[in-house]
């Protein structure tokens, strides 16, 4: 994400193995491991289901030392993503890591007294004062180790070479021949960073390289090089996920429709997308809401989420936004992307955890909007959007769970909650938990009916609260999936209008004209956008 610039002094591209010393940490073994995949799923030793929920941490920037530990311990860094809902951490490291003693032996202390990090330095003697004197290797062997201790599975991403800010089209680490990406220097770094973590196990997957971009990315290089970098990763630890990712900083996996990647190993492919708000430029505020998710959700169909037809798991490994909740841009494609991997059932990454940086671009202690906890990482930094994104992190459906009838869930994209039938005839039909929802089914005849009786929606009429009942030949008892995003649910009252479901200030579900159905882009319809998912998760109460 971002653009790339360091201050760190120029290192010279090397072919060695380096032997990296371990002195001071040894890793802990987490159990779940190792994975594989099966169909389009993640799946543990047993064929069980595994989502992967996670977080990304930078450890890649300037200082090559995961950012924060001059404002929190590590432990409580580790917990918080754990409490947060999180599994998984998709932690950065840069090649020069792995391929340079020179960067791999400095010390917590050496890194920043060689970016003029005074200050930092007495947060992380404060904080963490067990790493100020690790080398920078041991010192992410140290996080990976917190995180297993905490029950946080790790996916160990290549996220650039040269450390420092990402990503850009002329920052010389896009593409193979690159500057600052020589293949076989990318091949060693790989080989000793999996080398480095086997038999570590809740390092459960290696991301091959972040954002392949630039002037020189060609299909006929990816396919030299990429399956290489597999094969290399797969040698030196045959236990761990490999993650590739695609072109035009991983916006685009359509090349693999016709051609496909050829490994000497199966069961451990997955394929990686990303996408930000930014990524169409402002067309979100410029345009009608409802006609830009519907082409972003076909586009994201055309470029990667055909994948999973082809049996691949897909990740994606960056998605987020600003998370003051200002950036309209953002709001709305926020809106329409975690609706889409409810549906699909996507695992995936959100970028980020971190709230501030030690350092980016020059400018020391520069603030994270998109991250997750605020500037001095105490916090949330947007309580609600935390709440939000829980209702992604569990599965909806996949091998290994013990109730395999498939039913829907009515998941409402703006709260990551589930319309809930009510207990008692006489309460509103309301948003809650999702496991807690009873299970819908949509029939043929356009009822959402509940599951296993013979009750429907049934609307009454605008701003009227919805109902359950049994008149499911009625006209209001139908329901249309309707305008270019797909997310409008609409019904026809008794006088012939058309009303949308829709939600109020105390997540009642009631129906009101639908929002945005043609070129406005002043509207906001997402308190109407909600998605029929598929699952076959067991219904708790």
């Amino acid at each position: 994400m971002g653009r790339c610039s360091s201050s760190f002094p120029l290192i010279p591209l090397v072919k060695v193995i380096v032997t990296v010393v371990l002195l001071d940490v040894t890793l802990q073994t987490v159990r779940g491991f190792p994975l594989h995949t099966s169909d389009r799923w993640i799946v543990d030793e047993r064929g069980n289901r595994v989502k992967l929920a996670c977080v990304n941490w930078v450890s890649h920037l300037d200082a090559v030392v995961a950012e924060g530990l001059n404002h929190q311990p590590l432990d409580a860094i580790s917990k918080r993503i754990k409490s947060m809902g999180f599994n998984c951490v998709r932690l950065t490291w840069p090649i020069f890591l792995a391929t340079d003693d020179r960067l791999s032996s400095l010390t917590v202390r050496q890194s920043f007294q060689n970016l003029g990090l005074n200050q930092t330095i007495a947060g992380i003697q404060a904080n963490n004062p067990s790493i100020i004197h690790l080398s920078l290797i041991n010192t992410f062997k140290a996080v990976v180790k917190n995180l297993g201790d905490n029950g946080v599975m790790v996916i160990l991403d290549n996220h650039l070479t040269k450390p420092g800010w990402c990503c850009g089209n002329e920052d010389g680490n896009g593409f193979f021949g690159d500057e600052f990406f020589d293949p076989e220097q990318w091949i060693t770094g790989l080989t000793n960073m999996a080398t480095l973590f086997k038999g570590v196990t809740n390092v459960i997957a290696m991301s091959l390289r972040n954002e392949l971009r630039g002037p020189k990315q060609n299909v006929h290089l990816w396919f030299n090089n990429m399956p290489r970098g597999a094969e290399a990763v797969h040698t030196a630890n045959p236990d761990v996920l490999v993650i590739m990712s695609g072109l035009n900083f991983d916006t685009d996996l359509s090349f693999l429709r016709n051609q496909t990647v050829k490994l000497s190993f199966g069961g451990k492919l997955v394929l990686e997308v990303h996408h930000y708000g930014f990524t169409d430029g402002q067309a979100w505020v410029s345009g009608n809401p409802n006609k830009v998710c519907g082409k972003f959700t076909g586009n994201i169909f055309t470029n990667a989420a055909f994948l999973l037809d082809q049996k691949f798991p897909l990740l994606v490994s960056e998605f987020g936004g600003d998370l003051r909740g200002t950036n309209e841009n953002d709001n709305r494609y926020l809106n329409c992307f975690i609706a889409i991997i409810a549906e699909l059932d996507l695992d995936w990454a959100l970028w980020s955890l971190v709230g501030s940086y030690y350092i980016r671009q020059g400018l020391a202690g520069t603030e994270e909007v998109y991250g997750v906890v605020n500037a001095n990482w105490t916090q949330p930094r947007n309580p609600s959007f935390s709440q939000r994104i829980t209702g992604i992190q569990p599965p909806f459906r996949g091998p290994g769970f013990p109730e395999a009838t498939p039913h829907k869930v009515i998941f409402h994209s703006l709260t990551g909650l589930c319309i809930l039938r009510p207990r008692r005839e006489a309460e509103p039909l309301k948003l809650g938990v999702c496991s807690n929802s009873n299970g819908w089914e949509y029939t043929i005849e356009h009822f959402l009916s509940t599951r296993g009786t013979p009750l429907c929606l049934q609307a009454e009429g605008e701003g009227k609260v919805v109902k359950v009942g049994n008149k499911c030949s009625d006209q209001n008892g139908k329901w249309e999936i309707i305008s270019d995003s797909k997310m409008h649910i609409s019904t026809k009252v008794n006088n012939g209008s058309d009303l949308c479901l829709d939600v109020d200030a105390n997540n009642i579900i009631l129906t009101n004209p639908c929002k945005c159905l043609n070129q406005d882009n002043k509207c906001d319809p997402v308190s109407q956008w909600f998605k029929l998912v598929d699952t076959t998760r067991k219904i708790e109460h």
